[in-house]
């Protein structure tokens, strides 16, 4: 499932957006804005429309379970 994060850097008007291609990996670029001051505007995705990161924590987590476990 892809997702999109919307965004607004610091001290700026427009709302930038950028792709993940998991649950996974928009935890990670969210934890990545925030850090740097950004303010994040909205979570979406195709299959689960506009969430918030609550509901992409509890995807994150369903996706991780669901993943074969490495030896």
């Amino acid at each position: 499932m892809s997702y999109t994060i919307g965004f607004q850097a610091k001290n700026q008007k427009a709302i930038l957006a950028t792709e993940a291609a998991t649950a996974n990996q928009a935890v990670a670029i969210i934890a990545a804005l925030r850090q740097s001051a950004e303010e994040i505007k909205f979570i979406r995705s195709p299959q689960e429309g506009d969430m918030g990161i609550e509901m992409l924590l509890l995807l994150a987590k369903e996706e991780a379970d669901e993943m074969p476990q490495r030896a």
